[in-house]
């Protein structure tokens, strides 16, 4: 399948290209990061820095390497986290001519790395995006009349050269990447003596997928420290290979110290660390419940990468046991969201958290909720007009849920009422009579 594929994200990469001096693209390896910028902008000269000569030359000439390119409108300059100190003459450059936009459209596959030298030295003239894999709208909307099957896109994942290859396995292009992973980047960004306990690192944390995180569980398995799994997470993170959600607390720092969730990026590539060999024993496996929530959480996340709506995703979870999947943060307010791994919602036992949850949040709860499942066709829940029942391979819109139907009332959470402990009625003494 040689035809391109339409990413959602390339509008967007346009729109801003018109708006800053530079636009920058970040996103695990092979997600099409350089494929979607070359198709918008096909005149653009491109390099690679992945080129030790050309890497070179950008960090020992930064000003002159840039300036080469200054008769064209656009460049494109992708692998810029194997050159850092271009940074510095990106700035330079950028300054002395403030008001032209689009002119350097960057790509590269390390997050944190990048993140740190546009902070020291492109703040306010960059605009960063992140590509994930395909999502399953992607899809939808490239082979509208013969679309794979959801069980498909859920097991082969997202990564572009599947789809545009049908015949090429998952386990042959995963083992490549897996090993070309290992060697480039986890070599770059991390002093690991044994690349084999990396690899079974990883495949243990895919066995956490949609978990929450456990550093010490981690560290025994695998046989290292805590403060190198600690170490070895941060790298997974750096390099897209996993994300971590937060849980919600209305206090912002404890946000940050509270233990997170892990989840991988693409469902393809958990389901070829865990031994899924093929769609169906994906689905029979005890594993189906996580995979199906680490895989609408992608799609939570392609959805925010496009959408004009500022929000922040959180999961929910309090001392007393009570979990919701996903806490989406938007309008300022927080919509919930519930996934389950079935072909509709027809009770009310799963929306309990989600009731009392909204009891605690009060006016901070939305008036419109989420349940995420294989339904045929969107409906609101029969047991509360206020969650939307939605199919998660087909849904687009997670952060503007239309609004609940007025003239029924959502299902109100039970009422705690006090229980009297009986107690035993006391014994009358009778007076002895001679």
């Amino acid at each position: 399948m040689t035809a391109p594929f339409p990413r959602h994200l390339a509008e967007r990469i346009r729109t801003l290209a018109g708006l800053y001096p530079v636009v920058m693209v970040t996103g695990a390896r092979q997600t099409g990061k350089t494929t979607v910028l070359r198709q918008l902008f096909p005149e653009a000269p491109y390099q690679t820095l992945d080129l030790p000569s050309t890497a070179h030359e950008a960090e020992q000439n930064g000003v002159g390497f840039l300036n080469s390119f200054a008769n064209h409108p656009h460049v494109i300059l992708d692998e810029v986290q194997y050159a850092p100190a271009l940074f510095r003459s990106l700035k330079y450059v950028v300054d002395a001519d403030r008001h032209r936009a689009g002119r350097f459209l960057l790509a590269g596959s390390q997050k944190f790395a990048l993140m740190q030298q546009v902070s020291e030295s492109l703040a306010g003239r960059v605009m960063i995006l992140e590509m994930d894999t395909f999502g399953t709208t992607e899809l939808i909307d490239a082979m509208p009349m013969n679309h794979p099957a959801p069980e498909q896109m859920l097991w082969r994942g997202g990564y572009p050269e599947l789809w545009r290859q049908p015949e090429l396995q998952p386990r042959d292009f995963f083992s490549s990447y897996l090993a070309t992973y290992l060697e480039r980047d986890v070599r770059q960004l991390v002093n690991v003596t044994n690349l084999r306990d990396f690899e079974r690192f990883i495949r243990m944390c895919a066995l956490r997928t949609g978990n929450l995180v456990n550093l010490d569980s981690l560290a025994s398995d695998v046989g290292i420290t805590g403060p190198t799994a600690r170490q070895w997470l941060s790298v997974l993170e750096t390099s897209n290979v996993i994300q971590l959600v937060a849980p919600y607390f209305g206090n912002h720092g404890r946000r940050l110290i509270k233990t997170p969730k892990l989840y991988f990026k693409d469902t393809g590539l958990a389901c070829f660390l865990l031994g899924l060999g093929t769609p169906e024993q994906m689905m029979t496996s005890p594993f189906i419940g996580p995979i199906w929530e680490t895989f609408v959480l992608g799609q939570i996340m392609r959805n925010r990468q496009i959408s004009l709506q500022p929000s922040e995703i959180y999961f929910w979870r309090d001392a007393h046991g009570t979990e919701v999947d996903f806490a989406i943060w938007t309008k300022s307010q927080l919509h919930l969201v519930e996934t389950k791994w079935s072909e509709g919602a027809t009770d009310s036992h799963a929306l309990k958290p989600m009731h009392k949850v909204r009891a605690q949040l009060g006016p901070l709860a939305a008036d419109r909720h989420l349940y995420v499942c294989r339904t045929p066709m969107s409906h609101w829940h029969p047991h509360d007009a206020s969650v939307r029942v939605v199919n998660g391979f087909t849904f687009r819109d997670w952060t503007d849920i239309p609004a609940p139907p007025m003239h029924v009332l959502r299902e109100e959470p039970p009422q705690a009422t006090m229980v009297r402990r009986k107690t035993a009625a006391k014994r009358s003494k009778k007076k002895k009579t001679s």
